[in-house]
């Protein structure tokens, strides 16, 4: 399986996304902004960072990049797109989530581990994991907030789109230790499609047990897992 793996103009966990891409065993290639293609890519992952330098919004001006306009096409045709951090925020930009990610709500840059329950597991991401596990990930942001209107929240839950809540360490509700205030303490939410995921906990930084934990590689090798699930069906149909 091929990861694509976008490049902006301070696009900083890059090689980070990479190097859990390989530990996952499978190929990546780099996507630079101003690419007219995606090189084969079966997924594309918008890594973290600071996109031109957070002007304007975190991700307003990466939006714009003529990348983008080939990954909203082949999230429209059903391409896996993963946001991460800084990615998330572009996903929103560009429209292909909803709500949007503030200043955190301490208004302080963190940078710590945190916990995350898996509350949807019928996605290309999570399909290996249980509903209710418990993923250690550490979080980096100063804009990680999510926040909606109560109505798209109100969707995001009766749908089950949210894929990822932060939890305390027991799974319980995180309540003011949560490392960013978001609304009802989403960590990640996917697409009506299933095949667009935004998160901004960073599992490439979990994926050795040497960091503390290795609960993210999970993810890529979920992916990789789905992907040829997917391949297999449509030789056979």
């Amino acid at each position: 399986m091929r990861f694509g793996i976008a490049v902006f103009p301070g696009t900083w966990s890059d090689r980070d996304c990479a190097h859990a891409v390989e530990l996952a065993g499978h190929e990546s290639v780099y996507l630079w902004h101003k690419d007219a293609d995606l090189r084969g890519a079966d997924c594309v992952i918008l890594p973290g960072g600071f996109s031109y330098g957070d002007h304007l919004r975190c991700g307003a001006i990466a939006r714009f990049a003529p990348l983008m306009e080939k990954v909203v096409e082949f999230a429209g045709n059903g391409g896996l797109v993963w946001g991460i951090c800084n990615g998330f925020q572009v996903l929103c930009e560009a429209h292909l989530l909803p709500g949007a990610l503030t200043r955190n709500a301490s208004l302080e840059f963190r940078c710590q581990p945190a916990h995350l329950r898996v509350e949807n597991i019928d996605t290309p991401f999570t399909a290996e994991s249980a509903r209710g596990d418990i993923l250690q990930i550490p979080v980096s942001h100063g804009e990680g907030r999510y926040v909606a209107d109560d109505a798209t929240l109100d969707t995001l839950e009766r749908d089950h789109r949210v894929v990822f809540r932060y939890v305390a360490p027991d799974g319980s509700p995180v309540g003011d230790a949560t490392p960013n205030g978001s609304m009802r303490d989403i960590a990640g939410i996917v697409n009506e499609g299933r095949n667009v995921l935004g998160m901004m906990p960073h599992p490439e930084r979990a994926c050795e047990p040497l960091l503390g934990s290795s609960d993210g590689l999970q993810l890529f090798l979920t992916v990789a897992e789905s992907t040829a699930r997917q391949a297999h069906f449509a030789s056979v149909v």
